[in-house]
């Protein structure tokens, strides 16, 4: 009897982990074929901000909430020009656009940004999976028309070798140097314009979503943005009056290669500086500290933090699979928020200078937005300065 895996009849898609596990399913999106690490996103909004999130480079994303596509897709729903996301799974085909901002359907977005996904999965079954084994390499593919080739995606699961030590910042990086000046949209006007800044805030792009760059204008600030390998001197140049570590995807130990010993001189400046998910994970090794990778991520918009401070409990969107060891912080360090979910380390500061870092996603796109005074917590560090 052959090994060889049976397609079954009306499959036209399968998603095929590293141990040889097969799930058939239904194609939707683009044809072809995808490799990285499985994850899953348990927000019930925002799908197309989640496809878009240059931290999501390299994961093939599970939706647990099960209906996707009822708020179609538009131009104004994306946190980067070009999704860098592998592909994605569904519970059910794509329901039909249902909302007054759609300006097309979400199975032609995907197929225009050559995104492969399936549906018909368990979800329910395949999360559980993740959230009890960990994070799983995997191969997705979509063959409309034809059989796919179980064996060559297997391999390619079992040959894909990982996010831990990859270095995915500088892949998703902006090259140029640019100016961002554009603010946060409005029900009655859209996006909007800073045109009467307060202070100079230079960003390093480690893959930074635009609603943080929207937020930091919204707060009053000039934004200049430079690429993740920019050195001091490159920072420094634009006379900041702050800067900004933004979010992104990999190994924070891979990039820290060559942007911890840019951040530790920009640190020594005095500057207020203000990091966020994977600019949290690489502050946190300027200072001495360690990362790890995680069992299997935080990935929605429903993650309670508690401010140790106060005691306060914020709902939270989150987006991030590798995390800061609190006890490796120097004594310089306080931490300043915690996970309700698992005590993980989700903020610190440091006691000596103005710096200070969350790992959750206080702009949203898509989730609540509890953590936006954040923003103007940096705003006021620049204000004493």
């Amino acid at each position: 009897m052959s090994d060889v895996p049976i397609q079954p009849p009306g499959a036209t898609a399968a998603l095929v982990l590293a141990d040889g596990s097969i799930f058939w399913g239904q194609g939707v999106g683009a044809a072809g074929s995808a490799v990285g690490e499985l994850c899953f996103n348990t927000s019930m909004t925002g799908y197309q901000e989640i496809l878009t999130d240059p931290s999501y480079a390299g994961q093939i994303i599970t939706f647990t909430f099960p209906h996707i596509g009822n708020v179609g897709a538009n131009p104004e729903d994306v946190e980067s020009a070009t999704p860098v996301a592998r592909g994605l799974v569904l519970a059910a085909p794509i329901t039909e656009a249902a909302n007054w901002r759609a300006t097309g359907g979400f199975d032609d977005w995907l197929k225009s940004n050559n995104l492969v996904g399936i549906s018909g999965i368990d979800t329910r079954s395949l999360t559980r999976r993740l959230r009890d084994l960990g994070a799983a390499n995997a191969a997705i593919a979509h063959a409309p028309v034809g059989k796919l080739d179980i064996e060559k995606l297997k391999a390619e699961a079992a040959a894909w070798p990982g996010l831990d030590g990859m270095d995915l910042a500088i892949q998703v990086t902006g090259r140029q140097t640019r100016t961002w000046d554009e603010t946060l949209w409005t029900l009655d006007g859209g996006y909007g314009t800073q045109t009467a800044p307060r202070h100079h805030v230079v960003a390093i792009d480690f893959g930074a979503k635009h609603n943080i760059l929207r937020a930091l204008a919204s707060a009053g600030c000039k934004v200049t943005v430079v690429a993740a390998d920019a050195t001091a001197e490159d920072v420094l140049r634009h006379k900041p009056d702050g800067i900004f570590l933004s979010n992104g995807p990999g190994d924070p130990a891979a990039t820290g290669v060559y942007a911890v010993p840019v951040i530790r001189e920009l640190i020594e400046t005095g500057t207020p500086i203000f990091g966020i998910c994977l600019g949290h994970q690489l502050l946190s090794l300027a200072v001495g500290g360690r990362t790890e990778k995680m069992h299997h991520g935080h990935r929605g918009a429903n993650h309670p933090v508690k401010e140790l401070a106060t005691g306060k409990v914020e709902i939270t969107s989150q987006n991030h699979g590798f995390m800061v060891i609190a006890e490796s912080l120097p004594a310089n360090c306080v931490v300043t928020h915690v996970s309700l979910f698992d005590g993980s380390n989700e903020g610190f500061r440091m006691t000596d200078r103005p710096v200070f870092a969350v790992q959750y996603h206080p702009e949203a796109s898509p989730g609540p937005k509890d953590a936006h005074h954040l923003f103007d917590r940096f705003v006021g560090m620049m204000d004493a300065r």
